[in-house]
């Protein structure tokens, strides 16, 4: 391939689709790379989709997107080994006429934004992978080297969307690769169901959906949390932890899900299930803090390759959306204005960052990834077992006195951390969260 592109994009997920249509709806020459057999190949799990950001990129996407359940009820679980303490939020209000949160199973959305991106002109090579970036004497990127004989293609901007683990920014050394306490690992199964034994079982109608998250001893002491998510024939299962606890600890990622399954609060759920997909994904979690360089002479990073993942509000598809169209749209105003790509220029994608939502939740939380993760004992094994034996002495009724059970429940708090580091704590999580 010897013509040059106006812009080359790396990756097909969320980012790379939006940076890419972005950038061909504004009449770029766009190349889109992808190493997969297609886009979304490597992405065999469900997801939640937020309708906002993909409006913005296809006003009219309820259409024809495939679409799995739009969401009325969230489900908050603090676990231990036996029973879970819930918060559960359901409103009619989600049955709205565009409802704003769905479920999807990512190989299928994935693939149907990339035939956006060619319906708008953009070309995408599936099959190649970008083994190095191309610099010219001065260290500004022209392009990128692909695993294709001849496969040199020059562009005037190289966007990287390539995921949290992608090498190619790393080995050109525009960014490090994201340290093990920043980056989780999540283990997923498909369960295929009935839709009528699912909406039964979870209390749905139509094309409603439930999510639960839960967090607590199924990680075992590990920065993690678990999660379902209901389609239409299909229940999304899994459970995340951070690498670095995952390497510190000795535990399996499988044996983690595994028991997840058995939990007395889940296993109901899944009963009778066909299971035909199982799949790891890193996820980003270090938030503000671990969020690198975003731009320099000729490209621009966006989605989990920039660690731009709201671990805290569990939101990633459309920050991954929303980094990746704003990427698209710098590049695009730049050669409207036939300006240079340099380094100077293409801050102004920093810029836009910031004044986004992306970035304004993500410094605002800022501290809270490095806080779960220095107290993940407390948080995730200590505190949630205290609720539990709480929890059980408030309603369990056999003869004795509940003062003498509020004794007892104090006394556990005593005796499994200090008042002082309890109280401790709780300042600490408050002034993350303020």
């Amino acid at each position: 391939m010897t013509e040059k592109f106006d812009a080359i994009v790396v990756g097909a997920g969320m980012a790379g689709n939006a940076a890419a249509l972005t950038m061909a709806k504004r009449g770029l020459k766009v190349l889109q790379i992808e190493r997969g057999e297609y886009p979304g190949a490597k992405n065999v799990q469900g997801a939640i989709l937020y309708a906002d950001a993909v409006e913005k990129l296809v006003p009219d996407f309820r259409d024809d997107a495939p679409l799995e359940r739009h969401l009325v009820e969230q489900r908050f679980w603090m676990m231990d080994d036996t029973s879970h303490t819930g918060l559960h939020y359901r409103s009619e209000d989600f049955n709205e006429e565009k409802p704003n949160r769905y479920t999807i199973i990512r190989s299928q959305f994935d693939r149907w934004l990339s035939r956006q991106v060619q319906a708008a002109g953009g070309l995408v090579l599936c099959e190649t992978t970008v083994t190095e970036l191309l610099t010219d004497g001065r260290g500004r990127v022209i392009g990128v080297r692909t695993d294709r004989r001849d496969g040199d293609v020059l562009a005037d901007v190289v966007i990287l969307a390539e995921g949290v683990n992608g090498l190619l920014g790393s080995r050109a050394g525009l960014r490090e690769r994201p340290a093990p306490e920043n980056v989780a690992l999540a283990v997923k199964e498909m369960h295929f169901l009935p839709r009528e034994t699912i909406e039964a079982r979870f209390n749905l109608k139509g094309e409603e959906g439930v999510v639960i998250e839960a967090a607590g001893t199924i990680s075992r002491g590990m920065t993690g949390m678990g999660f379902l998510y209901t389609n239409r024939e299909s229940i999304s299962i899994g459970i995340g932890c951070l690498v670095s606890d995952m390497a510190r600890t000795g535990h399996a990622p499988y044996a983690l899900l595994e028991a997840f399954k058995r939990h007395p609060s889940v296993a109901p759920l899944i009963e009778g299930s066909e299971v035909k997909e199982y799949a790891g994904h890193l996820i980003p979690e270090g938030g503000y803090r671990a969020i690198p360089k975003l731009y320099g002479d000729g490209w621009l990073v966006a989605g989990d390759a920039a660690q731009l993942n709201n671990a805290i509000h569990r939101e990633g598809s459309n920050l991954a959306l929303t980094s990746g169209q704003i990427a698209g749209e710098t590049v695009a105003e730049l050669y409207a204005r036939r300006a240079a790509p340099t380094a100077r220029a293409l801050a102004a994608y920093e810029a836009r960052l910031n004044d986004s939502f992306v970035m304004k939740d993500l410094k605002k939380y800022k501290d809270m990834p490095a806080l779960l993760h220095a107290g993940s004992q407390n948080y995730f094994l200590t505190y949630p077992q205290l609720v539990s034996k709480a929890m059980q002495n408030f309603v369990r009724v056999d003869g004795v006195p509940k003062i003498e059970k509020e004794r007892r429940t104090l006394r556990s708090v005593l005796a499994a951390r200090s008042l002082g580091g309890l109280l401790g704590d709780a300042v600490r999580m408050a002034r993350a969260w303020r």
